[in-house]
């Protein structure tokens, strides 16, 4: 959804004092709990063996114009303020960009496992979050770049957005120009220094949050009696966060209600066109398609094991990226229940389109930072078992990313096929979508506590893509003229 779902929330773009948003600050206190770790990666098919040196140089050139995969975080003396980002003196290129070779066959079952192990693997919080292994041995002389991110340094929509450093439009295509580094405010000085100006950040942002928000909140929560009694935007701003902040205490799936630190990686490729075109004539975007495959496929999967999925609830990130945002993260979480066991898949995709839109005019979007803040200023325990038990009440995350319309490069090497691979978060599942020349390139990213049956979840997704499909040829085309 992250492409189509763009809004102008201004308090929710990358804070520009060094520090982490509120979000990214949230992100990074939670993740004590391995069950919310916000690491997301990426598995990418190449035709060929990369040039490594060369990719190491050029990621090495690429955090000179992206300064978050140069820097640690050093967090600030107590809940002052959000972490910041520091310049790490021991930056090391080749303990971030590794080279290793798959034992014979080299089939993508391995590299998958692989890339799951490597995800599930923490990082050390000293040094910068991310860490890139150039895979060789796959079958066919081919080869892979696994990615592993923490989120605080981008979204999976940032994450395109920098990829632009090191990749090519040509096999060939020399080096770039190096990038200039932007300039940044320097550190404050000595413990009080950075206190200080912890303080002064984090009161700003929270409280140019909190302004928007008005009281309507807050009395919405000590009297909601009185809800009927305030103005009308207040009214629908108040009734959206309460919408979104809903205790739920259980998933709505009969059979996901475990979860655990195992995960299996499965795969999905769908032809771009014909799914646009089918969106197209159901009446909806390419996202509501993804969305209703997605939840039907997983419909599918509870009545295979013998249970009924009326519906769902999912957790999906809402884009508030502009053009001239690029690191950094750039979207409020959001979650929806969506029908799921309409059998028909034209009925479901309307129901889904339905109710996907109410969460994307949702009012409540735009204070999601300064919530956050709050939240910042409890006890981690406290922050932690709430989101937690939150997160546990959601049967699946989505998202959609889109990339390149067209064949790219990596070192010499042509990039096939990529697959993101979102975080969990204590959901059952994450499955994300990516657009690249020509296909949809979906990765699940699997619970197994959760689905014991990886491979039955892809397959009923694949066949419920199918269904919509078929069911939009039967379909008059909604854009064409009456």
């Amino acid at each position: 959804m992250a492409d189509e779902a763009a809004t102008d929330l201004d308090d929710c773009r990358p804070a520009r004092d060094g520090r982490m948003s509120d979000v990214e600050a949230l992100m990074w206190n939670i993740e004590k709990d391995p069950h919310l770790d916000p690491t997301f990666g990426s598995i990418t098919f190449l035709d060929r063996p990369p040039d490594v040196e060369r990719l190491r140089h050029r990621l090495s050139r690429a955090t000179d114009a992206v300064p978050r995969l140069r820097q640690r975080v050093v967090p600030t003396p107590g809940p002052l303020g959000p972490p910041e980002w520091q310049d790490d003196a021991d930056f090391d290129i080749e303990f971030h960009v590794r080279h290793l070779a798959l034992p014979p066959p080299g089939t993508d079952r391995q590299l998958y496992d692989f890339a799951t192990m490597l995800l599930r693997d923490p990082f050390e919080r000293t040094r910068p979050l991310w860490e890139f292994v150039i895979v060789e041995g796959l079958e066919g002389g081919r080869a892979a770049l696994v990615q592993k991110m923490h989120h605080t340094i981008t979204d999976g929509e940032g994450g395109v957005r920098m990829s632009a450093q090191f990749l090519d439009l040509r096999r060939d295509a020399p080096d770039p120009d190096p990038a200039r580094r932007p300039e940044e405010e320097s550190a404050p000085a000595g413990l009080l220094g950075a206190s200080s100006d912890a303080v002064v950040s984090s009161w700003r942002r929270t409280a140019g949050a909190a302004q928007r928000a008005g009281t309507g909140f807050v009395m919405a929560v000590v009297h909601p009696s009185r809800i009927v009694a305030f103005p009308g935007d207040v009214i629908e701003t108040t009734r959206s966060t309460l919408r979104q902040l809903a205790i739920a205490s259980h998933p709505e799936s009969p059979l996901w209600t475990e979860r655990s630190l195992r995960r299996r990686v499965e795969t999905l490729d769908i032809p771009f066109d014909d799914a646009h075109r089918a969106a197209k004539r159901l009446g909806g975007s390419l996202n509501d398609l993804f969305v209703t495959a997605v939840a039907g496929g997983a419909a599918a999967y509870h009545r295979r094991q013998g249970f009924d999925a009326d519906r769902l609830r999912i957790a999906m990130p809402v884009s508030t990226r502009t053009h001239r945002s690029g690191g950094g993260n750039a979207f409020v979480p959001t979650r929806v229940v969506v029908p799921a066991g309409i059998v028909d898949p034209a009925e479901r995709f309307a129901a889904v389109h339905d109710a996907l839109n109410t969460v994307k005019d949702q009012r409540a979007l735009g204070i999601v930072e300064g919530l956050a803040g709050v939240a910042n200023l409890l006890p981690a325990s406290v922050s932690t078992r709430f989101v937690r038990d939150q997160a546990g009440a959601i049967d699946f995350a989505a998202s959609n990313v889109r990339a390149a319309p067209f064949e790219l490069f990596m070192s010499g090497a042509r990039i096939e096929a990529t697959y993101p691979l979102g975080p969990l978060s204590a959901t059952a599942f994450n499955i994300t979508m990516m657009s690249y020349c020509g296909m949809l390139n979906l990765g699940l990213h699997i619970d197994t506590g959760a689905v014991d049956d990886s491979r039955l979840l892809r397959d009923c997704i694949a066949d419920a893509f199918d269904e919509l499909l078929l069911a939009a040829t039967a379909t008059p085309d909604a854009t064409a003229p009456r």
